[in-house]
């Protein structure tokens, strides 16, 4: 890609502040780009983070991973949304202006929160913030304990396919809601449930599965969607 760091790091500012991302790239031809943010209480270098974007490189997807500000500063506790919208509203411009040489999808998406405030940033910016498709790994439908809570209210002004991916023990989701949300976008939604995994898509040991397994499921739907949706 033109303009991309040799060591595929970078550093990007966005308002007051400077974030850091790095690529990570398949040994071979590239068949789309996946712009990636990590959940609230991850960084991108988390062993799931960096797990998930080399199980996607393995597929010939390049991805992008970046901090928020916060986590940047080392605090736990996540800036304010519009701070977060700017943020990728900031590393779309940098990543996708990089990306778009190659000619090939970009897609934006993220894990939890990473993903909610993807989904913000399309509804609220659609002029400049324009991926071919939303990837939603455990969409936190609503906090922990509070299902009355949801965030969905944005999700209809979205014009691009999007896919959820989420897991049957997620304590972020109600799965009835979900599937009655996903259907409500027609053939911009779709949803894949992850049988037994929980909201970081780890799965019980009874269950005869691993989390590698169940992360490997996340990607092959993942691919399947692309293939049918955005390419």
């Amino acid at each position: 890609m033109s303009g991309k760091p040799a060591d595929g790091k970078a550093r990007i500012q966005t308002g007051k502040h400077e974030v850091s991302g790095v690529w990570v790239d398949p040994t071979g031809d590239r068949k789309a780009v996946l712009i990636l943010a990590h959940g609230a209480a991850l960084r991108r270098d988390h062993p799931s983070m960096t797990a998930l974007a080399d199980a996607l490189a393995g597929t010939g997807m390049s991805v992008f991973l970046f901090n928020f500000p916060y986590t940047e500063r080392g605090r736990r506790v996540p800036d304010p949304a519009p701070t977060l919208v700017r943020t990728w509203l900031d590393v779309w411009e940098w990543a996708g202006r990089d990306a778009r040489t190659s000619g090939v999808p970009i897609l934006a998406g993220g894990r939890s929160m990473g993903g909610r405030m993807a989904t913000l940033a399309a509804a609220q910016h659609p002029e400049a913030f324009t991926p071919a498709g939303l990837v939603l790994f455990a969409y936190p439908l609503h906090p922990p304990g509070h299902p009355e809570k949801l965030r969905v209210a944005h999700l209809g002004a979205i014009r691009v396919p999007m896919l959820f991916l989420s897991g049957t023990r997620d304590s972020m989701v109600t799965s009835d809601v979900l599937e009655g949300e996903v259907k409500k976008l027609g053939k911009r939604g779709r949803l894949h449930w992850l049988e037994g995994a929980d909201h970081g898509f780890h799965v019980l040991k009874r269950s005869g599965r691993t989390d590698e397994q169940a992360r490997a499921e996340a990607v092959a739907a993942l691919e399947a969607w692309m293939t049918e949706r955005v390419v």
